[in-house]
């Protein structure tokens, strides 16, 4: 790809990642306020620890403008391959962050209900919960569809800490009603945060492993290199396809392949036949950062496969 591109594209991804994680900022700073507050006088422990996660997203916003400024950076001297890794490496972080966030909130609703500490929280709680939920269900939806599109690991990983915080605070709103509904039920608010801190630990976890695939360059699933291999068997003058290696950084994959042609071919011919293979996983995969296509070729005698070369 040629520099010139590649710092245009880069550009790009930068701009629409950076507006929607500043956005995201936004909202969660209004959050952290009016959860804190309305934790307060509404004496919810629940909804205080939904304040706590909705802090924690202010911290994951900051790294994931951190990856996608540094990420963003095309090939240089001592990076052949792109920085794309930084948005791997932000996206362990906020899995980091989740799990922490998630077992210090695990361990106070724990406590809280070894102890029968007695929470009564207000319908003021309740309708600030409600209000997390639109707020953050929405940002979610915006935000994955932004990431996705512009092929960011770390943003995705954003995303998911939003609809985490959105599925807290449905625990919340719950936990809140039945207290309110039955008032010997306050310890619903306790089970409440409970519940909030193992849905953290569960989107911590699951960001996670994902980035720790790709910082040891583990292979795509099964189906995936089965649609690579697919993809490029199918296209006109292919023979067959092997030593397939593939690994993902940054949310994009990257490949390289054999393919075996006609020895007879020119190079013109053949060299056509592996840009229509590089087209053609483009276009199936949709998030490909590189593809590496070695020609292979094959005598043909009888119209059979006789011998591959070198």
């Amino acid at each position: 790809m040629h520099p010139s591109s590649y710092n245009s594209m880069a550009d790009n991804r930068y701009g629409k990642g950076v507006r929607i994680t500043l956005l995201g900022s936004g909202v969660n700073l209004f959050l952290v306020f009016i959860k804190f507050t309305a934790g307060l006088v509404g004496n919810s422990q629940a909804l205080m620890a939904d304040a706590i996660h909705s802090l924690s997203d202010l911290f994951t916003d900051a790294f994931v403008l951190f990856g996608l400024h540094f990420g963003r950076k095309a090939p240089d001297e001592t990076h052949h391959f792109g920085h794309a890794r930084l948005e791997t490496l932000v996206s362990s972080i906020i899995g980091i962050i989740l799990l922490g966030v998630g077992g210090y909130m695990g361990f106070k609703a724990g406590w809280s209900i070894y102890f029968h500490n007695a929470y009564h929280p207000s319908w003021l709680a309740f309708s600030v919960a409600v209000v997390s939920i639109i707020f953050k269900e929405a940002l979610y939806h915006y935000t994955i569809a932004i990431g996705r599109r512009i092929k960011s690991a770390s943003v995705v990983a954003n995303a998911w800490h939003h609809r985490s915080d959105a599925l807290s605070s449905v625990a919340v709103a719950l936990g809140i009603a039945g207290a309110k509904i039955r008032p010997g039920w306050y310890i619903l608010d306790a089970f409440a945060a409970l519940v909030v801190s193992l849905l953290i630990i569960g989107a911590g976890s699951e960001i996670l492993w994902k980035a720790l695939r790709e910082l040891t360059d583990t292979a795509p699933m099964p189906d995936v290199q089965k649609r690579i291999r697919d993809c490029a068997a199918d296209v006109e003058g292919v023979l067959d396809v092997h030593d397939l290696r593939a690994r993902s950084s940054g949310g994009l994959f990257l490949m390289e392949l054999h393919v075996v042609v006609d020895g007879g071919l020119t190079v013109t011919q053949g060299h056509r036949i592996a840009k229509e293979v590089e087209a053609c996983l483009v276009q199936e995969l949709g998030n490909v950062g590189e593809v590496i296509v070695h020609v292979d070729p094959a005598l043909l005698e009888g119209g059979k496969e006789r011998e591959i070369l070198g």
